[in-house]
């Protein structure tokens, strides 16, 4: 009977990226045999092409490879695809490379050669992790959603803005109604023209209003996820901040920027966590 850290997420999408054909292609047929999707990229710039297409659950990376190395993937698909799950594999193994996959974003860290039971039981226990991590982040979210909703009463009922502060922020082309929750854009300072004449206008939820807020009233300092996390009422630790707060930001993004997969004003710096820039467009 296989080991319960073995047992595959049915239909869980990875994807393999490696430079060394033969490892790349028995581990994208050896997962494929144990029920998960695989699919595989022969370099950093073919999986970025591959993660742009269609969802991964996670991917399997070599650090050491041709052009764009594994660091250089790791913290691209940090800014697009931040709940991407990346397990590393290298046959160059250091310490100062084991340290700046943790810090770009690794989950777990093998070694080569590293026999097929070994990859599918860390890709089987990140990717249970992460099942529990969306369980618990789903119960916050209901229970966020539920103090909103008895704050948003509140406020109403003693006949205060709950909003601290100035009614309106605004910097450059973004114009913010505290009261009203709702954000405009102006289209006049577009990235390469492509925002000319556009605007955009969103209402926001109570939790986006309280990020935008924090992060434009200190503009161009970075916050951490457990940092903005407190800003919305939570005392918890980094993993936990990145539950509550990445959701909020990634729709936020969607309502502020022109190209949220390219953010010019709600930023993340890495390693240090979101920051709303002031920075003309380059």
């Amino acid at each position: 009977m296989p080991r319960p850290e073995a047992l595959p997420i049915p239909k869980a999408r990875i994807l393999v990226v490696d430079d060394e054909p033969t490892t790349r292609r028995a581990v994208a047929r050896a997962l494929g045999l144990s029920g998960y999707e695989a699919e595989a990229a022969a370099s950093g710039a073919q999986a970025l092409e591959l993660l742009a297409a269609r969802p991964y659950d996670l991917m399997l990376l070599d650090l050491r490879m041709p052009g764009m190395d594994g660091v250089e993937v790791m913290a691209r698909v940090q800014e697009r695809h931040p709940n991407l799950l990346i397990i590393v594999f290298t046959a160059h193994a250091t310490v100062h490379s084991a340290v700046e996959a943790v810090r770009a974003g690794a989950v777990d860290y093998l070694l080569k050669p590293s026999t097929i039971h070994d990859i599918e039981a860390a890709v089987a226990r990140a990717l249970e992790r992460q099942r529990e991590r969306l369980r618990r982040q789903h119960l916050i979210q209901v229970m966020a959603e539920a103090l909103a909703a008895l704050q948003a009463e509140d406020a109403l009922k003693s006949g205060a803005s709950h909003l601290a502060g100035e009614r309106f922020l605004r910097s450059g082309p973004i114009s913010f109604d505290r009261v009203k929750r709702l954000v405009v854009v102006a289209g006049s300072e577009g990235i390469d023209g492509e925002e000319e004449g556009r605007s955009l206008d969103a209402e926001l939820t109570e939790y986006e209003s309280v990020l935008l807020a924090f992060l434009m009233e200190r503009p161009d300092r970075p916050f951490s996820c457990r940092q903005l996390a407190r800003a919305l009422g939570y005392d918890v630790d980094e993993r936990e901040a990145q539950d509550i707060v990445r959701p909020h930001i990634s729709r936020l993004r969607k309502k502020v920027e022109f190209d949220p997969g390219r953010p010019r004003w709600v930023r993340t710096l890495r390693g240090q966590g979101y920051l709303f820039s002031t920075a003309p467009a380059p």
